[in-house]
């Protein structure tokens, strides 16, 4: 192969790893920022008129033993809690994870709940989800 072919295929393939760790460097910095865990989904079902279940998708990208998501909650607008789960080990090898809070009982005249997640390091935050729910 000539020498000019050569120098040419190696700047593109230094070029090209540079690229990549500038990239994956730039994506870990961005989920290492996050503080709380994120509510990324929920499923809302009815198991009576004032009874219901959630499917809640958490998402904790800095899952450790020492911090992790460690509980979500359903609650009103105003803040009043209606039912909460707590989580008790990391979720690092599935992100994200779905689980359940099942028989809430939710007052006739609430339309909307708020689900939010918790980190066990610094508590409740970071993005919520609000559902209607079904019937109401």
């Amino acid at each position: 192969m000539p020498l000019m072919i050569r120098r040419y295929l190696y700047r593109l393939v230094i070029s090209f790893l540079i690229q990549a760790v500038v990239s994956g460097t730039a994506l870990s910095a961005d989920t290492s920022a996050q503080k709380y865990p994120n509510v990324v989904s929920v499923k809302v079902h009815a198991r009576g008129s004032d009874n219901f279940d959630f499917d809640v998708t958490v998402s904790s990208p800095y899952d450790t033993p020492q911090r992790y998501a460690d509980a979500f909650r359903a609650m009103d607008k105003d803040g009043t809690v209606f039912g909460e789960r707590t989580l008790v080990h990391d979720h690092a090898t599935e992100q994200p994870f779905t689980r359940d809070l099942y028989g809430v009982n939710i007052p006739r005249g609430v339309r909307v709940v708020v689900i939010q997640a918790r980190d066990q390091h610094y508590g409740y935050g970071g993005k919520t989800v609000e559902v209607v729910l079904p019937g109401r």
